[in-house]
């Protein structure tokens, strides 16, 4: 059985699909309210379940009895489990004959967690992976059967680095699911030393803090780039904020904006950077030149 929820999931469905191995169930998260009308919407992976004509399980609480026989009656050797957005209880863990077997968008045992791709960006990491370890009770804190590598690109963004990861991770997947199959695979502990966390992003600490060093703030709107979304406050408007550049020769005291012909400067706790593109709240993405422009700022407002 393959257990996921969001896009990142999609490859490895799809890569597990193509292989040896037969996918006899999908389990996912119900459907959610998503966009500007909140429409209910089916998760990405149950629609290309569906498409792929394959049973999709959405059970409200996959750790009730109820769901727990469901599974048993299924008698799946493994479950491949990508971003599922659950925890697992050990009843539920004890059912397939090999376990759940989890790939995680980091090198374990650092950034464990729902937030391990903005983590690694926000850290100023060089070089991040995908991980594929045997779930236990305990978050993502079981035996390890794999890992791949993947260097941290100066303008990588979360998206773009998970959509890397994403792909990089389901040939993991794939493999790990061949050498378990072939007997081949044996899991080992994570160390003990080098364990960090990355707890869910909460709105507020998306916010920009200004008086940050200029490198600091582009890791953390690259690390928040597309969500949550890093926002700040420029005068009486909310906006999310894109990937910037960072003006060396220029500076400004933290948070103060500075609006030219072509661009829009902020300043840091040491250079200032460019504002690229924007996002006030309740429109859509724009130049941010073009919207302070529009919004007449003066060189009296500020960034909080």
């Amino acid at each position: 059985m393959f257990a996921g929820t969001p896009a990142p999931a999609l490859p490895s469905l799809e890569r597990l699909l193509a292989s040896r191995h037969e996918v006899v169930a999908v389990l996912t998260r119900p459907a959610a309210r998503a966009g500007r009308g909140r429409a209910s919407a089916a998760s990405p992976v149950a629609e290309l379940a569906r498409e792929h004509g394959l049973p999709v399980l959405t059970p409200a609480r996959p750790n009730d009895p109820e769901f727990v026989g469901e599974l048993a009656e299924l008698d799946v050797d493994c479950c491949a489990v990508v971003a599922y957005g659950a925890l697992l209880k050990p009843e539920l863990l004890a059912v397939p004959r090999h376990g759940w077997v989890n790939l995680h968008f980091s090198l374990l045992p650092a950034w464990r967690g729902a937030a391990p791709v903005q983590a690694s960006i926000a850290a100023g990491d060089e070089i991040t992976g995908a991980t594929t370890f045997l779930i236990e009770p305990a978050l993502d804190s079981g035996p390890v059967y794999g890992v791949v590598t993947e260097r941290i690109l100066p303008t990588d963004t979360a998206g773009a680095l998970l959509g890397r990861l994403a792909e990089s991770g389901a040939g993991l997947l794939e493999s790990t699911m061949d050498g378990i199959e072939d007997g081949a695979l044996v899991a080992v502990p994570q160390a003990a030393d080098g364990v960090s966390t990355a707890p869910k992003i909460t709105v507020e600490q998306a916010r920009i803090r200004w008086e940050l060093p200029a490198q600091a703030i582009d890791r953390h709107i690259r690390a928040m780039t597309p969500e949550p979304g890093a926002w700040t406050t420029i005068g009486e408007t909310r906006v999310k904020v894109g990937p910037v550049g960072i003006e060396a020769d220029e500076q400004l005291p933290p948070g103060a904006v500075a609006v030219r012909k072509r661009d829009v400067l902020v300043g840091t706790g040491t250079a200032a950077i460019a504002l690229n593109e924007v996002q006030p709240q309740g429109k859509k993405l724009m130049n941010a030149a073009d919207w302070a422009r529009g919004a007449r700022l003066d060189s009296e407002v500020h960034a909080l």
